[in-house]
C-alpha cells in the first residue's frame, strides 16, 4: 500500500534531506587520494550525530557501516573499510537519514581526483537520467513514466541501467511501496499523487546491466568488472511536480 504524507511529514522529511545535503557536500570536499573509505565513513557518522539524527543504514539490516562506499565496479552496498582511495576512481557515497520517525535517503558519485573521459561521461549521464526521472514525477503521470524517462536517457548514450534493484518508497519505513524501477515502458503502474514520496536513484553501469553479490552478501558489483555510477534524490510528489527533498546545493551544478 502507498501511503501518502502530510504536510508535516513532508517537512520532517525535507529537513532530514536536507542533513543527507549537508552530508553529501561534507563528504565530497574529504574524497581525495589516500583517504581510507572508513574514514569517510566515521566522519560522516559523526556530522549527522550532531545534526541530531541517526545514520539510518547503521544496523539496518545488519549493515555494519554508518553509510554504504561502493568504488569503481561496485554499484551499491559498498562496506567501508580499510580501503584507500586512488587518483583516476569513482566513489558512490549512499546516505540515509533517520529523525523525528522518518527516513531520507540519497546518493552521489564524485570523482577521485583526475578521472577518465568515460567515467566522466557515466557521472554525467548518470546524473542527467536522475533529473530526466524526476521531471517524470509529477501528479497524473504513472509511476512507469520515470522508468521510462531514466532507461531511455541511459541507453541511448550506450550505457545500461541496473534491472536487479530499484528505487522505492520512503517515509516511516526505509523502503516502503512502492517500488521505482530504472526501466520499463511508460504509462504503466500506480498514478502518481499528490503527497507520494519516492526515492529515486538510477544505478547506471557503462557495461552489462547485470550485477552479483560479493561474499560479504553486501557489496553489489557489475558482473562485468566495468564501472558503475550511482545518484539519488528523495523526491515529493507535489501539485507543482517533484519536489527534491535531498537539496544538494552545489552538487547539483
Amino acid at each position: 500500500m502507498i501511503e501518502l504524507k502530510s504536510e508535516r511529514e513532508i517537512k520532517i522529511i525535507r529537513e532530514n534531506g536536507g542533513i543527507i545535503a549537508l552530508t553529501l557536500n561534507y563528504l565530497k570536499e574529504k574524497i581525495k587520494p589516500g583517504i581510507k573509505t572508513i574514514e569517510l565513513d566515521r566522519w560522516a557518522g559523526e556530522f549527522i550525530k550532531k545534526k541530531n539524527a541517526l545514520p539510518a543504514f547503521k544496523g539496518y539490516r545488519g549493515f555494519p557501516g554508518n553509510i554504504c562506499i561502493s568504488i569503481n565496479e561496485e554499484v551499491v552496498h559498498g562496506i567501508p573499510g580499510q580501503r584507500v582511495l586512488k587518483e583516476g576512481e569513482i566513489v558512490s557515497v549512499d546516505v540515509g537519514v533517520f529523525k523525528d520517525g522518518f527516513y531520507a535517503d540519497g546518493a552521489w558519485t564524485f570523482p577521485v581526483g583526475e578521472i577518465s573521459e568515460k567515467a566522466k561521461s557515466l557521472l554525467e549521464v548518470a546524473k542527467k537520467a536522475l533529473e530526466t526521472g524526476i521531471a517524470q514525477a509529477r501528479t497524473g503521470n504513472r509511476l512507469s513514466d520515470i522508468s521510462f524517462a531514466v532507461q531511455s536517457l541511459v541507453e541511448k548514450n550506450g550505457f545500461s541501467v541496473v534491472r536487479d534493484l530499484t528505487g522505492h518508497g520512503i517515509g516511516r519505513q526505509m523502503h516502503e511501496d512502492p517500488p521505482v524501477p530504472n526501466f520499463g515502458v511508460s504509462g504503466m503502474g500506480p498514478v502518481l499523487k499528490e503527497g507520494m514520496i519516492l526515492a529515486i536513484e538510477p544505478m547506471v553501469n557503462a557495461g552489462t546491466y547485470k550485477i552479483k553479490t560479493l561474499e560479504d552478501n553486501w557489496t553489489v558489483i557489475t558482473e562485468d568488472g566495468s564501472l558503475s555510477a550511482h545518484f539519488e534524490h528523495t523526491i515529493a510528489i507535489t501539485k507543482n511536480g517533484g519536489e527534491i527533498l535531498t537539496l544538494q546545493g552545489e552538487l547539483s551544478e
